[in-house]
């Protein structure tokens, strides 16, 4: 592991300087290719026009629909991403009259997206009767079999994706994705939520146009719902991406958010007030991720689209339940993993499986071991016919993981039943039995396309941190900033003696670190490997909450070796 300074230009670094900025932040946004303070100015009036392809189709065929008094179903996903589109789908055409409820397929029985099974299910009237139009959200790019079934039903639809299409789109009434062919919207790292987002606000413009808005509908109001869902979805934080983030952490912050979010957020014992992208990426999205990994997103969905307080609440202690089971069947699945590395000798390798792992959890496995071994990682379980395997994978900068999915379909027909996913996360299903013929296609598939960059594990820093800047208020100014995938958290780095450690809460290791004479208290979550008497580390900047005093606290993340 090398631990390097993150470079930055020194024009850009004198510009934010000058601009009135702390000299800290300047240095770190300097290093994230922030050249004018201007860049920062996240406003409502900032926020890119929806000018997606299919935008103007999409929504007249809402507003059509809706003044037609049809019914409107709309088909989510069940990660956190899928669930707040489906939010503010639900109160966005509620406050718009329409007919409208939601469906969300069980990742165990039905799978992922809009298969022709989760459309039979629609169509026999499970939600109130059979729907008019169909709602995709976060999904159904790839549905080309379920459009098709849902047409052979006379039932039309919309898709609203932001995943990769396919060779073959499906022939719905309107596509919105802002990467399908043909869409010049400038920003492509859009997550399923924010895509909702635009539509509904497409919508409103049109029934403004229509004369048919009854009453005048506040879409800043579910910012807070694309905020949590655009972090937890960990789609790149491109300026746009940025701006909506901060519009939705402002309501939270005010006080003004969805019940639901202020709810997780309490459960998880952190204040609304002081709300950072950090607790909506670590705090509420795992929390709300929970149900679809271990139970029904619907239970997600409820927590999130009603205005009771009391019916939130519930909603969020439930969550937190599953969560915390959650992360028991994680850590034994990793227990696992680990010793299967141990066996053998650290050759790593980047396909795993075990015919025990939960379905539901394999993701974030993945995401654990590719952080351990720097390299892409794909977990598999048993999926519930017994037959075939369910494989969710995280990949590294650098290795696109949906496009090398793509290489390995194309040199073996057949071996992948089915693939869709991002450049950094990306599932998959296969039969059991060709499991030792897919990860030997997918090793040779990552020899040839992962550069020799990405092969380096090295960790970019902001640098070192001086001693004045250990400080609750430096602390608050950087949680306060948008950080996420591609504007990534500050992390510093320096040297320390290590004067004590010991293990706490049997997966965490707290330190006692001394740097030119000061003691710091710190903490190396999730890692139980001893610490040299003198180390060069990255870290975080925390702060420590204990019977309600504060305190700085570094938390240890890298460790170069």
């Amino acid at each position: 592991m090398k631990i390097v300074e993150r470079p930055y230009r020194e024009n850009d670094r004198r510009a934010l300087l000058d601009a009135g900025m702390h000299p800290l932040l300047a240095k770190i946004y300097a290093g994230r290719s922030i050249r004018s303070a201007a860049e920062l100015a996240y406003t409502p009036a900032g926020l890119l026009p929806p000018t997606l392809k299919g935008m103007d189709q999409a929504a007249a065929l809402l507003a059509d629909a809706i003044q037609a008094a049809k019914r409107l179903l709309i088909i989510a996903d069940y990660d956190a991403d899928g669930a707040t589109a489906c939010s503010v789908g639900m109160r966005a055409l509620r406050l718009f009259g329409a007919n409208v409820d939601y469906l969300v397929p069980d990742r165990f029985k039905l799978g992922y997206g809009l298969s022709p099974e989760l459309v039979d299910l629609a169509a026999s009237g499970c939600k109130g009767g059979k729907p008019d139009l169909l709602i995709t959200v976060d999904n159904g790019i790839a549905s080309v079999e379920g459009v098709a079934r849902a047409r052979s039903l006379g039932i039309a639809t919309l898709i609203t994706d932001h995943h990769l299409p396919g060779a073959e789109l499906p022939q719905a009434e309107c596509i919105v994705n802002p990467n399908q062919q043909g869409c010049s919207f400038p920003s492509k790292a859009l997550a399923g939520v924010g895509v909702m987002f635009y539509v509904m606000v497409a919508l409103r413009a049109e029934l403004r146009k229509r004369g048919a808005l009854q009453t005048e509908v506040n879409l800043g109001a579910l910012t807070d719902l694309v905020a949590l869902g655009t972090i937890a979805d960990v789609v790149p934080l491109d300026p746009n991406n940025r701006n909506l983030v901060a519009q939705g952490l402002k309501r939270i912050r005010a006080g003004r958010a969805q019940p639901g979010i202020t709810a997780l957020l309490r459960a998880a014992g952190r204040n609304p007030a002081e709300a950072s992208s950090f607790d909506l990426g670590f705090v509420a999205g795992p929390r709300l991720n929970a149900a679809g990994r271990l139970a029904d997103m619907s239970l997600g969905i409820e927590c999130l689209i009603t205005d009771d307080e009391a019916r939130a609440a519930n909603g969020a202690r439930e969550l937190d339940r599953l969560n915390g089971e959650r992360r028991k069947i994680e850590s034994g699945m990793l227990d696992q993993a680990l010793e299967t590395l141990k066996a053998i000798d650290g050759q790593a390798q980047s396909t795993y499986f075990a015919p025990d792992w939960h379905e539901g959890v394999v993701g974030i496995l993945a995401s654990r071991l590719k952080d351990r071994l720097h390299k892409p990682v794909i977990c598999f379980a048993r999926a519930a016919d017994g037959r075939n395997l369910k494989g969710s994978g995280r990949s590294v900068p650098g290795l696109h993981l949906r496009d090398c999915l793509d290489l390995v379909a194309k040199r073996a027909p057949g071996l992948i039943v089915r693939f869709g996913g991002h450049a950094q996360a990306a599932g998959l299903t296969i039969a059991e039995s060709e499991y030792p013929r897919f990860a030997g296609a997918f090793e040779r598939a990552l020899d040839e396309t992962l550069p020799a960059s990405a092969r380096t594990r090295t960790v970019e820093t902001d640098g070192s941190l001086q001693q004045t800047y250990y400080t609750l208020e430096i602390a608050r100014m950087l949680d306060d900033g948008i950080w996420g995938q591609a504007f990534p958290q500050p992390l510093f780095c320096d040297t320390f003696a290590v004067e004590s450690q010991r293990v706490v809460g049997e997966r965490h290791l707290k330190l006692l670190l001394n740097k030119d004479g000061r003691r710091l208290e710190a903490m190396r979550f999730g890692a139980l490997d001893p610490l040299p008497a003198r180390m060069r580390a990255a870290y975080r900047l925390a702060v420590n909450e204990f019977n309600g005093l504060k305190s700085i606290q570094l938390n240890v993340e890298h460790v170069e070796s």
